[in-house]
């Protein structure tokens, strides 16, 4: 999701209530609602997403029929419950940024297939985490399939907080003008729409059984994810998380990966303090100690 950032001063209004707004917004709701975003998916809100928040949140007032943030937010605080539950869901899926597209940062699919190449012939687990709308991880199943074969031996697990995103990237289904696939991708790996689905694709199956799409939160206590992994890809995540919260989950990375495996991250991610963990072994890409 992209956001436009409005002028400071009527970003000055958002947070404290003075704009002509459909609901009141004060700026102790926008504190409450960075508190409650980071207790649940370690996300750090900055001062300057105050639109941003009201923008989004909106929509789960219109929803739920509340007529304030305030109370909107006591509601979530005081009720328990599958109901409530599935609430404070819509309230991280409104909150959580996803931008994405097929082969974005190329270089890290150009080292993939190395990487690949180094490990054939043994079964390979692999971790997309924040799959998004499933560009992110159809990308490293079409660089598998390219390096290793039509029936390769590796499981894909994909994994993002934002319910909504997963339900699109398990469809499969994008506009046939998708940025980032070159004509011979397309044919390869896509089956184009016809009649009333006519300008849209759908990731074919044998490209999709590779994949296996999961809920799954950072912040959870639980990581449960059976053998360890061999490649992960946690790109563009660790940027919405405060430090102490970015070593928090690396260690918990560390944890899920076997000695030797490699950490694809963001380009504008550093884990030099985490030498420990970790050490730099290529563009963005770390390799587990």
């Amino acid at each position: 999701m992209n956001t436009v950032a409005l002028p400071s001063r009527q970003a000055e209004a958002f947070a404290t209530g003075r704009a002509d707004q459909e609901f009141p917004f004060e700026k102790a709701d926008f504190e409450r609602v960075r508190q409650l975003i980071y207790q649940r998916a370690g996300i750090s809100l900055h001062e300057g997403k105050q639109a941003m928040v009201y923008s989004r949140l909106c929509r789960r007032l219109r929803e739920t029929g509340h007529p304030s943030f305030s109370g909107y937010l006591q509601w979530l605080e005081q009720h328990t419950g599958a109901a409530a539950e599935s609430e404070w869901q819509e309230f991280v899926n409104c909150l959580t940024t996803n931008l994405t597209s097929f082969f974005r940062e190329s270089h890290h699919f150009d080292a993939l297939a190395l990487d690949l190449r180094e490990r054939a012939g043994r079964p390979l687990r692999i971790w997309c985490n924040a799959a998004s709308t499933g560009e992110e991880p159809y990308t490293i199943a079409m660089t598998v399939a390219e390096t290793l074969g039509s029936s390769p031996n590796v499981k894909i697990t994909a994994t993002d907080i934002d319910t909504k995103v997963l339900d699109t990237a398990r469809r499969g289904v994008y506009d046939a003008n998708a940025r980032g696939l070159t004509p011979e991708r397309l044919k390869r790996h896509f089956m184009r729409g016809t009649g009333q689905n006519a300008g849209l694709m759908r990731v074919k199956p044998e490209l999709a059984r590779m994949i296996e799409f999961k809920t799954f939160n950072l912040m959870s206590i639980s990581w449960q994810f059976g053998e360890p992994f061999d490649l992960v890809f946690c790109r563009n995540v660790m940027i919405y998380f405060d430090a102490p919260t970015q070593r928090r989950v690396l260690e918990r990375t560390h944890a899920v990966m076997k000695p030797g495996s490699l950490l694809y991250v963001g380009h504008s991610e550093n884990f030099s303090e985490s030498r420990d963990l970790f050490r730099l072994r290529g563009k963005t890409i770390y390799e587990r100690l």
